[in-house]
């Protein structure tokens, strides 16, 4: 039953890794003053895949924490 856990521990912890590093950094006040804000469409579209991204983080890290407890008590 361990090595189960620690297989899915290190599977949560890949897809961790995976989708926090295809989020976007969050612009700054020098990309608003410069003009890079894009058109509108462009604005919604990535809107929502940030949304779907973020929401797929937590629920991984949540998985991943639950994990890692459940561990260190067995």
């Amino acid at each position: 039953m361990t090595i189960a856990l620690t297989i899915l521990e290190v599977i949560a912890s890949i897809i961790l890794i995976v989708v926090v590093l295809m989020q976007t950094g969050k612009e700054g006040l020098s990309s608003a003053v410069a003009g890079n804000a894009g058109s509108f469409m462009n604005q919604s579209k990535s809107a929502t895949k940030e949304k779907k991204l973020a929401k797929i983080t937590k629920w991984t890290a949540l998985v991943w924490i639950i994990l890692t407890l459940v561990l260190s008590l067995i």
